[in-house]
């Protein structure tokens, strides 16, 4: 018995129930390229969803740009938006998950601003049209965005997961549903429209597909 207790406080004893698997996410246009810096989003179906830590973000503004354009933060997390630009900026959201205002500003005169519904949250500059931001706020277990192949991974427990993506330029998001039951799960979402045209001044992440 003492052998026994020993093995497995040393970790040499592989419990069967603890295993856990690679999932891995690929993510395609509608004419087969992969898509980079696409949000994804993994909530459990037959298991337990436990929502991430809470995380502080920063959200610089830099060239009359937000830097970065895109956060992905658990539920319960803040975010910075310092001014590091050389003129003023009047930060706004009026998306129901977090409407704020942050008046006229240079620097970094305001506290962090928390997000605690799970939800899309766009950004704004009352005074360049241009910037525009958003900050996607998730209850899920396991997200992340796409690399430049089109691809994510994860390590999850066995069970059925719905998958979810989403892109500033997408019509909506695609949801699938994928089992993890071995050692590695694939799935590969294939987006069913074009992506939107991009703003012509092109200076966003997204803009490049």
């Amino acid at each position: 018995m003492k052998a026994l207790i020993l093995l497995i406080s040393c970790g040499l004893l592989q419990i069967p129930c603890c295993w856990a698997g690679t999932l891995i996410v690929a993510v395609h246009t509608s004419n087969g390229r992969p898509l980079a810096g696409a949000v994804v989003t993994v909530h459990s179906v037959t298991g337990t969803n436990r929502p991430g830590s809470p995380v502080t973000a920063v959200m610089d503004q830099i060239n009359r740009t937000f830097v970065p354009d895109l956060l992905v933060i658990p539920v319960g997390s803040t975010v910075a938006f310092p001014n590091s630009d050389s003129v003023s900026h009047q930060i706004y959201s009026f998306s129901p998950a977090r409407r704020f205002q942050l008046p006229l500003y240079h620097g970094k005169p305001y506290p962090p601003v928390s997000f605690d519904q799970a939800g899309l949250v766009t950004l704004g500059c009352n005074i360049h049209d241009s910037m525009v931001a958003y900050v996607v706020v998730t209850d899920a277990a396991y997200f992340g965005r796409t690399d430049a192949t089109g691809s994510w991974s994860v390590e999850a427990p066995p069970a059925t997961y719905k998958v979810s993506v989403w892109q500033p330029r997408m019509e909506g998001t695609l949801e699938k549903e994928v089992t993890v039951a071995g050692e590695r799960a694939e799935l590969t979402i294939r987006l069913n429209r074009a992506l939107k045209p991009a703003p012509l001044e092109a200076r966003h992440s997204w803009d490049a597909y």
